[in-house]
């Protein structure tokens, strides 16, 4: 398996990526209608969006097949406006799930993040899966989601640099979901 950056070339196979990786409910594992599936829509607006950030969008590569996909982008801590990332979505093709593509990709990211000098990552996603790449409550952290509902599903792991408090505010496409 190769990890590198996405390529205007991987748009399309990104695109059916997220289509495929969400298409069941993880809560029913209920075939979820097209429409539903907001995960390849959300990459394409993210593409466009001025927190994009083309060195943390990666794929994973297997005989030249995309395999699996991870994009952070610009976020901020509010009220002071402070720069952090934003995870997500991260997917990978049905038939590679469990074979370590989404372990390699957020390893991956996350090491290019720390390089560039970022300070803070954020998801919402499952802590059992991201708590073993150091992710951990955010409230834990001084950190307060944009949706209180989302308790400890909300996750961040700080990076490098000085620790500040304060609300997650993911990229504007993130708003429109």
């Amino acid at each position: 398996m190769i990890v590198r950056r996405e390529r205007p070339g991987d748009h399309d196979a990104v695109h059916a990526l997220h289509r495929a990786a969400f298409a069941r409910d993880p809560a029913t594992g209920r075939e979820r209608p097209p429409e539903d599936v907001v995960e390849e829509r959300l990459v394409d607006a993210l593409r466009e969006d001025p927190g994009f950030l083309p060195h943390l969008s990666l794929v994973a590569e297997r005989d030249d097949v995309v395999t699996g996909h991870v994009l952070v982008t610009r976020g901020w801590l509010e009220p002071a406006g402070t720069p952090v990332l934003g995870l997500g979505p991260l997917g990978v093709l049905p038939e590679a799930q469990g074979r370590g593509v989404g372990t390699a990709l957020v390893h991956s990211v996350l090491a290019v993040a720390e390089a560039a000098g970022e300070t803070l990552v954020a998801l919402l996603g499952d802590p059992a899966y991201y708590g073993r790449f150091g992710f951990r409550a955010a409230e834990d952290l001084g950190i307060s989601a944009p949706e209180p509902r989302w308790g400890r599903h909300f996750q961040a792991r700080w990076l490098a640099g000085p620790r500040t408090g304060g609300t997650f505010r993911y990229a504007d496409p993130f708003q429109r979901l």
